[in-house]
């Protein structure tokens, strides 16, 4: 029957579907993470014991996995994804 066959076809596809999504490296989700937070390169760099060229390759690396321009979309693509929670809005002392 071709409607039992395109069914099947769908849960396959669903199935994969996570294994679709771009895979990044322990480190590039580190980077995201201080991202997310609103860290600037320098700040990621202090914070990750690396250098701020390095911080940059790993932009421009995870920026290409997810197929977006700039590290706001880069953030949002992520947490879109699950990856990140929400921000917390943060009350000022």
């Amino acid at each position: 029957m071709h409607f039992a066959t395109d069914l099947h076809d769908i849960l396959d596809r669903r199935d994969h579907r996570p294994s679709d999504q771009p895979r990044l490296t322990p480190t590039q989700m580190k980077v995201l993470h201080c991202v997310h937070s609103g860290l600037l390169n320098k700040q990621i760099a202090y914070e990750l014991g690396m250098a701020e060229a390095t911080v940059k390759v790993h932009m421009t690396a995870l920026m290409r996995k997810l197929n977006v321009r700039n590290r706001t979309q880069a953030a949002i693509a992520a947490r879109n994804l699950g990856w990140l929670r929400p921000a917390m809005n943060r009350v000022a002392d």
